[in-house]
């Protein structure tokens, strides 16, 4: 009998995972139901499993050392075989491995419970826990002692009492593995409201932006411009591997810190102690691009995750404990989540990724129940049949259109009672790759939307780029503007446009070139009316194109933020270009992709001067100052009333500059680098300031960019800076 065993579910995701188990022989696959879910497929190597995270306490043979119990022999059998295997298999998920046991899924916990078993099977002949099928669902709720029971043991039990090491890295195996950390409970939380989120406290950082408007702006000024470079390393907490994009939020001097791979912790925010953590159990196919989470949300008791498989869930923000779970889409048609909720009016509400492939369904936004997570509304992104906007798309078939993603999060005006959020453009890339021409608007992509937080009407719309064609949408952050009594939309796109609507209607007001470019010949600020230039207007397959901005910007991910006291936009900006070449794309059923081949390089002159900040007086849409350095800013910009605009960026640098001037006032050098979206917050009467770093799936671009710089894969952190303390 083989002791390396495949597991096969055919299941897909949870609200709470309880499978049902069909012990077979070694040698076959394993078949798990899990209940009132649909259906994935994830295998399991369950030797390399065990390798890693179990035989450095209890040895490569199964046969136990000093610091773990037999899995094989009479001491396992005896306390084991009288055992129904749902009970072994909570154990291991409540346990195993000590102080990590949400590092494995359920079905590594379920083909580990096989593994063993098998390794026993001359001796449980005909024993419960050999026993062919099993409810592990019913026997874990109707019997949650199963959970006390000791499998691992201080000492060894072994037949013949020997300790056994797999070799000298087992020390360190051990040292990875152990620990004991058990989840808190925040007594003292305090429930968010609607009328809370739109009028934060000072202290608290309560939203993506801290507010709905999208202003990642700060009143906090105990750090300011001339005390600034005084500031130090408070304390710092290792995160998860992955593209670290996360934004933290804080209420009442308690973190709530999101890193790569669907996992939230609790963290005091003075201190940096743990009070809690989440992680989300999800398939290994689901994941997109390293897996950036750009941001949570948080409404009354709970938190609200969208996850990498499609669905969206509640914690319990004082527990940690998973609410509810509502699937809006099947994950293996490409569906997964970048972006997170945002609460409007107490309803949560979130876009989607992975619309690059044909489906049925395309690209749509939803409206969830924040206390039952049952879905309120959903609405497409891309035009439906009966409507006037439909004929944009051409003679295409509504199920072959795609893209109408939803990238980043939105912003909500309580007044107006409206979401706004931008989409991103159609897919394939090129329109002559989806059998289009760039005078096929394809609505509703790279557009603004305005919509009825409780109905998801569409209440108006702004296309910026009708028939986009170089994969440049304008489908980043949205921030309401109140300008002299005027209600606007600021937004920017890859191809460095700066936008600015009317909110209440969508009309347009003005633009701003904020970078030379060479996309679009015509260009009317009067309008908003735009057109490419002729050689991309006709480009066929195979023709090569350039683009400045290019694919990455221009603008990107990188939020911009916004002062609202001096009416003042500072926006990180790439200046890079790109040549694109439009390649066939299989436009049949359940075909789509992105349908073009690319390099990025740096804008002719720039090649000491990619990363540029900027400062827009958003009055009158007129540049204030800018400042370039060689590589780019990698997290969004964050200001204060300190009259302070924070950064980080490639290099591993995190800067603090003067918000009236662009003078670099301070910086620190970081592990790797700086990612996600820095916010400032207080606690216990102290000003802090919290970065993040680890750079992921950016570095697949940024290698190549600047071969010379050290760029590490790792080193996924959160750092938080304070003022030194007064002795």
């Amino acid at each position: 009998m083989s002791s390396r065993l495949l597991f096969t579910s055919k299941a897909a995701l949870r609200a709470i995972l309880v499978p049902e188990l069909i012990l077979v022989p070694a040698s076959t696959l394993f078949s798990v139901a899990v209940l009132a879910a649909s259906v994935t497929t994830s295998d399991v190597n369950v030797q390399d499993v065990y390798d890693t995270h179990c035989s450095t306490c209890h040895s490569a043979s199964l046969r136990g050392s000093a610091h773990g119990a037999a899995l094989k022999g009479p001491a396992f059998v005896d306390k084991w075989a009288d055992q129904p295997v749902s009970k072994l298999l909570t154990y291991l998920k409540s346990n195993m491995p000590p102080g990590q046991s949400a590092a494995l899924t359920v079905h590594e916990h379920v083909a580990l419970a096989d593994f063993i078993v098998a390794a026993n099977a001359d001796k449980l002949v005909g024993s419960t826990l050999a026993k062919g099928s099993v409810s592990a669902s019913k026997a874990i709720d109707s019997d949650p002692a199963a959970n006390s029971i000791d499998l691992d043991q201080t000492t060894a039990d072994t037949s013949n009492g020997e300790v056994q090491w797999s070799g000298a890295d087992a020390i360190d195996q051990l040292a990875r593995s152990a620990g004991g950390f058990q989840n808190l409970t925040i007594d003292d939380y305090r429930a968010v409201t609607s009328e809370t989120l739109a009028n934060p406290p000072a202290e608290d950082w309560l939203s993506w932006r801290r507010t709905l408007d999208g202003h990642a702006h700060s009143p906090l000024q105990q750090i300011n411009r001339e005390n600034v470079g005084g500031l130090q390393l408070r304390w710092s907490l290792s995160m998860g591997d992955g593209s670290n994009q996360g934004t933290p939020l804080v209420r009442d001097g308690v973190m709530f810190l999101t890193h790569p791979g669907n996992r939230i912790q609790a963290v005091n925010g003075a201190t940096g102690d743990v009070l809690w953590e989440y992680q989300y159990s999800y398939p290994a196919a689901a994941k997109l691009l390293g897996g950036p989470t750009r941001n949570i949300a948080i409404y009354g008791d709970a938190l609200f995750l969208a996850t990498y498989d499609a669905a969206v869930v509640a914690i319990d923000a004082r527990s940690g404990n998973e609410l509810w779970r509502s699937e809006k889409a099947d994950y293996r048609e490409a569906y997964t989540h970048s972006a997170g909720p945002i609460i409007a009016d107490g309803v949560v509400i979130s876009g989607i990724n992975g619309c690059e492939w044909f489906t049925e369904d395309g690209c749509f936004i939803t409206g969830h129940d924040p206390v039952t997570g049952k879905e309120l509304w959903r609405t497409s992104t891309l035009a439906m049949p009966g409507t006037d906007a439909y004929a944009s798309w051409g003679d295409v078939a509504p199920d072959r259109r795609g893209g109408g993603d939803n990238w980043i999060a939105g912003s909500y005006d309580p007044k107006l009672k409206l979401f706004i959020l931008g989409t991103s453009q159609a897919k394939p890339w090129v329109a002559v790759s989806r059998g289009m021409s760039v005078d096929d608007a394809a609505l509703y992509t790279n557009s603004t939307l305005a919509l009825d937080p409780h109905t998801g009407e569409i209440v108006w719309h702004y296309q910026h780029i009708p028939g986009e064609t170089i994969d440049m949408e304008v489908g980043f952050e949205r921030i309401l503007a109140d300008i002299d009594g005027n209600k606007v939309v600021l937004t920017v796109g890859k191809d460095g446009i700066l936008w600015k609507l009317d909110r209440a209607t969508g009309a347009f007001q003005a633009l701003l070139e904020t970078q030379e470019q060479n996309i679009f010949e015509e260009l009317d600020t009067e309008t908003g009316r735009v057109r490419y230039r002729e050689e991309i207007r006709k480009a066929a397959i195979g023709d090569t194109f350039t683009a400045c901005p290019g694919i990455y910007g221009g603008h990107n991910w990188q939020a911009s933020a916004y002062d609202a006291n001096k009416h003042r936009l500072f926006l990180p900006l790439h200046q890079l270009c790109t040549d694109m070449t439009p390649r066939e794309v299989d436009l049949g059923p359940g075909g789509g992709g992105y349908g073009a081949d690319s390099v990025t390089y740096p804008m002719p002159g720039k090649e000491d001067a990619t990363g540029l900040l900027m400062a827009i007086d958003a009055r009158d849409m007129t540049p204030l100052w800018s400042h370039e350095q060689r590589v780019i800013y990698q997290t969004g910009a964050l200001s204060t009333d300190g009259n302070l605009v924070f950064i980080g960026d490639l290099d591993r640098y995190f800067h603090a500059y003067d918000a009236d001037s662009g003078e670099e006032l301070w910086s620190t050098r970081l592990a790797a680098p700086a990612h996600g979206y820095p916010i400032s917050y207080a606690a216990g009467g102290r000003q802090f300031v919290a970065v993040q770093s680890g750079i992921g799936v950016f570095r697949a671009l940024t290698a190549i960019l600047y071969p010379d710089l050290y760029q590490p894969v790792g080193g996924q952190t959160l750092y938080v800076y304070e003022l030194p303390q007064s002795p």
